[in-house]
């Protein structure tokens, strides 16, 4: 890669492209064209990643192998617009097809969050060359790693990480943490704020010289999601590359509600996975308490109870995310101030919604199974562990409390993506 090249205000983009574009991703990805083809691809892939799910978590296997199975499926371009050759999909079946995968693998099914959340924020702010240019890669089955989050600054929002002026270039410095889906991916994002303090996304070649993507995650769950360290040192970077994320949520857009609803489904995904381990297991090999005087543990009057429970959150959290799916859609189509904003509300009650399904039946899968199914062959604490790693991404806690001020006093929630 040229570390010097005279560039001018009258630059062809095309030029600018040149500059910083590594070699295109090898193979073929199918083109996705609409809503329902992105479904029925998802749950083929998904059907495929739910047979070595185990395994994989207890191994620590990293899904490489998976991940181009995504991108060969075209199921990571689902929300190109049309314009530019993608299928544009609606925000809940963008949410559908994340809690498909999540269903399937949990690790898996967060690994795209951020790929998607990079390409909202590019239609939102990218110039026409940068969107034809990076739109086209993913088309290709290219795949966008993040490097948002640091450890150590006063908030999980704050950044240390700076992009500065080096003549014709910027340089990247920083060292991030939580870099999910960065191991397998040909571009990172990284966020970092500029010599003016304004917060930008870089987007930046995982092969770039002095950028360093580490596996070191060693989280009790999620295992396999590649949210460790990635390190910048004197990172070169074109401007092309370079949107701001700042004047995303400058202004009204559906980038929170957008961000958010991926989350959201994540943990309704682990939801439903769990809850349908827990009714096969029961019916297959639960055995009746001493007292009970029954024949079988599927005739427990407390184990239908529970059930029962389960299965009414879990069915509330689908509905939720469906809804927030349609919230999101209007502010997509109309961002304004109470769109937005209502957006924001639904989906975080999906969230709320979904955090408490998945931890409730990842834990009373453990407790309607029995002893038999703490045993490893199984895996099943995997669908706790996933969730209960996964919730902490946002506490929901200060969504009830942006809920409740919405409703109670029509006070908007906060415009940062994590709401």
């Amino acid at each position: 890669m040229p570390t010097a090249v005279a560039l001018t205000a009258d630059t062809p983009p095309e030029r600018l492209v040149a500059f910083k574009a590594p070699p295109l991703r090898a193979g073929k990805a199918h083109i996705i064209k609409d809503d329902a083809e992105a479904l029925a691809a998802a749950r083929k892939v998904a059907a495929r990643i739910a047979e070595t799910a185990i395994e994989r978590d207890r191994e620590r296997r990293l899904p490489y192998e998976e991940l181009d199975w995504l991108s060969d499926a075209g199921l990571l371009a689902i929300t190109v617009p049309r314009a530019y050759g993608g299928a544009e999909v609606s925000s809940g079946t963008l949410a559908e097809v994340i809690a498909l995968l999540s269903a399937a693998d949990g690790s898996i099914g967060q690994i795209p969050q951020n790929h998607f959340f990079i390409l909202h924020a590019l239609g939102l702010e990218g110039s026409e060359e940068q969107k034809r240019f990076f739109y086209g890669r993913i088309l290709a089955g290219e795949r966008i790693g993040n490097a948002l989050s640091e450890i150590g600054t006063k908030t999980a929002q704050d950044h240390n990480t700076r992009l500065s002026k080096d003549g014709p270039v910027l340089r990247l410095n920083g060292r991030k943490f939580y870099c999910t889906g960065a191991l397998f991916a040909h571009w990172v994002a990284v966020v970092a704020n500029d010599d003016e303090a304004r917060s930008t996304i870089s987007f930046v070649p995982r092969q770039t010289p002095g950028l360093e993507v580490i596996d070191d995650w060693a989280g009790f769950g999620q295992r396999v999601t590649g949210s460790g360290t990635t390190t910048l040192d004197n990172v070169e970077v074109h401007p092309f590359s370079v949107i701001s994320l700042k004047a995303v949520f400058d202004r009204p857009t559906s980038m929170g509600p957008v961000a958010q609803i991926m989350h959201a489904a994540v943990e309704a995904g682990i939801a439903r996975a769990a809850l349908a381990e827990t009714l096969s297991f029961v019916k297959k090999h639960a055995r009746p308490w001493k007292d009970s005087g029954l024949d079988h543990g599927y005739e427990d009057p407390y184990t239908i109870a529970g059930i029962g429970e389960v299965k009414i959150r879990v069915a509330a959290s689908d509905a939720l995310l469906e809804r927030a799916g349609r919230f999101s859609d209007i502010a997509v189509a109309d961002p304004t101030v109470e769109t937005v904003a209502a957006a924001s509300v639904a989906v975080a009650e999906a969230k709320v919604a979904s955090t408490e399904a998945s931890l409730l039946a990842g834990s009373k899968l453990i407790e309607f199974a029995g002893s038999r199914a703490t045993q490893a062959q199984f895996g099943f604490d995997r669908f706790w562990r996933n969730a209960r790693t996964h919730t902490v991404h946002d506490p929901v806690r200060w969504k009830y409390r942006a809920i409740g001020d919405y409703w109670l006093n029509g006070i908007n929630p906060p415009r940062h993506g994590a709401i």
